[in-house]
């Protein structure tokens, strides 16, 4: 969004590449004067350490393969101490992600986005005291005096209000969250100044896919569109939009090393906002997920192999987490 709203022809590592190979791949591959990276959190401070970044752009904070990965505390602890140190550097971030405010209690020049932040539980206690956090519809606090900044530079509430200017946000990408990510691609193209944000924000309405996200795709005769979900944060937001959607739903789980050993987080994910439908499970955990979705109410149907792809005419929603969807990208075909 960042590379679309500034026209920008810049090094990035839009597969998705985030660890310090992948951005060390983008950058050699590309004479460009600028950069726009996607950065892993835990290589985050080794990172900014090394680029210096201009912008840092920080959304949330949830757990993600934590059969290798850190507890999120501790990620929230380890950005802390680095970004503190960076006053150069301005930094965009999600005033309603307690871990992320923690994160950047002794930062200088923070953009505070006032954004919808659905995913909560990873912040139910409070990283400064261990006390317990209070949501309240527009605010969140700790006894202990652990506040949602005041300071706001961005307000996503229908229109968005970025930095004293007042601009309708339209996309063509659907969802709350890409609504939330342009709000904070806006924030961090504002900052910057090279580009007015009126003018980038109409850029954005042309923007309908992303690296195979949302676009439609024909997959083993099927029409469908592919949605990459990882995580329990990832899942939940998406499932919002897929809530009243009647279309035919498959969903993909892997447990390889890209997407951790361990697929117990199903659990976390409030499927039951889907009701009673047909949902079709594909992948190595098929199996798991097939349970976990019983458990929800729904209706599983497992698919062991390719023959087995359901058939019709009618679309398909294909929801993957990170190895199942690359799998379906390179078996589909843009329409």
């Amino acid at each position: 969004m960042i590379v679309e709203g500034m026209s920008l022809h810049a090094a990035s590592n839009s597969t998705g590449a985030n660890m310090p190979e992948g951005i060390a791949a983008a950058l050699a591959g590309s004479r460009s004067e600028h950069a726009v990276l996607e950065v892993d959190e835990a290589w985050l401070p080794s990172v900014v350490e090394s680029l210096e970044p201009d912008v840092i752009v920080l959304l949330n904070l949830s757990r993600d393969q934590l059969d290798r990965a850190n507890e999120v505390r501790q990620i929230a602890e380890n950005w802390r101490r680095t970004l503190g140190e960076f006053t150069k550097t301005k930094i965009v971030a999600n005033a309603n992600d307690p871990l992320v405010v923690y994160a950047l209690e002794e930062a200088k020049a923070v953009s505070w986005c006032d954004v919808p932040t659905q995913w909560r539980m990873d912040a139910t206690a409070c990283p400064r005291c261990n006390g317990t956090i209070v949501y309240a519809k527009e605010s969140w606090s700790c006894a202990c005096g652990f506040v949602k900044p005041s300071n706001i530079a961005t307000t996503l509430n229908g229109d968005l209000a970025i930095l004293g200017r007042i601009l309708p946000l339209r996309l063509s990408l659907p969802g709350e969250f890409n609504r939330v990510n342009a709000a904070m691609a806006l924030t961090a193209i504002t900052v910057l100044g090279d580009v007015s944000p009126k003018l980038a924000s109409m850029r954005l309405r042309g923007l309908n896919s992303v690296a195979g996200r949302f676009g439609g795709r024909e997959l083993w005769g099927r029409k469908a569109t592919l949605l990459l979900a990882k995580n329990p944060a990832g899942f939940s937001v998406l499932l919002e939009t897929l809530a009243d959607d009647e279309r035919e739903l498959w969903i993909g789980v892997n447990a390889e090393i890209a997407d951790g050993r361990d697929p117990s987080w199903l659990y976390d994910v409030p499927f039951e906002v889907l009701g009673e439908r047909l949902v079709y499970c594909f992948g190595t955990r098929r199996l798991d997920l097939a349970t976990r979705l019983a458990y929800a109410g729904m209706r599983p149907q497992v698919v062991d192999d390719v023959g087995e792809v359901p058939t019709g005419s009618s679309e398909v929603i294909a929801v993957g987490n990170y190895t199942v969807f690359q799998e379906w990208l390179e078996e589909s075909e843009r329409i």
